[in-house]
């Protein structure tokens, strides 16, 4: 197979698996969107911190980084390296950096949206 075929395969399958964890979160059991977000997160920032979800991200492309768990994983990998440039400070400053610029453009183009589309009442 085509090689741009198999990323876009394993692609989705990881991102498929990690939406079909959440979707039945949601259905099987009581736990809110909410709570499965920040679950999601702290698995990432845990599975990240302990070296486990590099590999799939490197596997996976894009079917691990995007969702909440490749966040999570920025953030636990910007903290190790920033631990290992500056020592202890690192550990409070290095998620920040590390998902700046990913914040910035949600904020930014969050912005941009609201400026060019006019919201809707809900009935």
């Amino acid at each position: 197979m085509n090689e741009t075929v198999m990323t876009f395969v394993k692609t989705f399958l990881v991102g498929g698996a990690l939406c079909l964890v959440g979707q039945l979160l949601i259905d099987l059991t009581r736990l809110t969107p909410a709570r499965i977000l920040t679950g999601y997160v702290v698995a990432g920032v845990v599975l990240g911190a302990l070296g486990l979800y590099q590999p799939l991200a490197d596997w996976a492309g894009a079917g691990a980084t995007v969702p909440l768990t490749g966040f999570g994983n920025l953030l636990a990998k910007g903290v190790k390296e920033a631990v290992a440039r500056r020592g202890v400070i690192g550990a409070f400053t290095g998620g920040f950096t590390a998902a700046a610029g990913g914040v910035c453009a949600a904020i930014f183009f969050g912005l941009l949206v609201a400026c060019l589309f006019k919201s809707k009442e809900k009935y």
